[in-house]
């Protein structure tokens, strides 16, 4: 199937988004110009040392670059922990790649400051999923012109098939299904604070029931219902590789 679409056959079955945003509490985000392999952590640019250095850290690792293909001066970094209401971000520029080989990441950490404006992380690497390049590029396109300097492409979030995604920082929102009709006010919705049920995978850095838990209450649900997961139907889950793979959903069992 050359033409097969995973977002596209994924919203045909109207396949449950609910719950299925990344659950990395700590989260590094690296800027990196330039064309990303399918494995892009450890293929791309970066000078080999550094590539060895972030395959190997025991945290998440996401790569950025802008969506006009301009870079620096320097290399933006952001370090993303998670907290009760979402993430708690800081940044530095270094002066070149190799920095990172001695950058410090603890708590207590000066190497990093805090980072109050917002990121849109948008997934776009193709090498991984079309669907990711296709229907992501053009949204990171536009909300670049709105926040230019918050708007990055990333490499992998995790579900393709729920393209156009991003992740939202500092609030962890991750959104899916996006197009060019919608991203702009569901960013905006987010920036106010507020949560677009409709298009809201779940909060990332918490367990995929967490995620649904908190979403089942913001639409009026009974905080005392339980949710748990379940086997959901095995499907092809991405354009890049014909795998099938199980997948989970989750359920509200009402309280009595």
């Amino acid at each position: 199937m050359p033409d097969f679409r995973c977002s596209f056959a994924s919203l045909e079955d109207a396949e449950p988004i609910v719950g299925t945003a990344p659950t990395d509490p700590e989260i590094l985000l690296v800027e990196c110009p330039g064309p990303w392999g399918r494995e892009a952590v450890t293929d791309n640019r970066l000078p080999e040392a550094v590539r060895e250095h972030l395959g190997g850290l025991d945290l998440k690792v996401f790569l950025l670059r802008r969506y006009d293909g301009s870079a620096g001066p320097g290399t933006r970094v952001f370090h993303a922990t998670a907290t009760a209401e979402g993430y708690d971000v800081r940044g530095t520029v270094l002066e070149r790649p190799d920095d990172l080989l001695d950058l410090d990441l603890g708590r207590d950490s000066t190497s990093l400051t805090a980072y109050d404006g917002p990121l849109w992380l948008v997934c776009t690497n193709g090498k991984r999923d079309r669907c990711c390049a296709e229907l992501g590029r053009p949204i990171a396109g536009l909300l670049s012109q709105e926040w230019p300097e918050g708007t990055w492409e990333t490499t992998h979030l995790g579900g393709h098939r729920f393209s156009g995604t991003l992740l939202a920082l500092p609030s962890g929102l991750t959104l899916g299904r996006l197009d060019t009709a919608t991203a702009l006010a569901a960013c905006e919705a987010v920036e106010r604070g507020e949560v677009p049920t409709e298009w809201v995978r779940g909060r990332a850095g918490r367990s995929g029931a967490e995620q649904a838990r908190e979403l089942h209450v913001l639409a009026g649900g009974d905080p005392t219902d339980e949710v748990v997961a379940v086997p959901g139907p095995a499907r092809r889950q991405s354009c890049g590789d014909d795998k099938v793979k199980g997948t989970t959903h989750y359920e509200v069992r009402r309280s009595r």
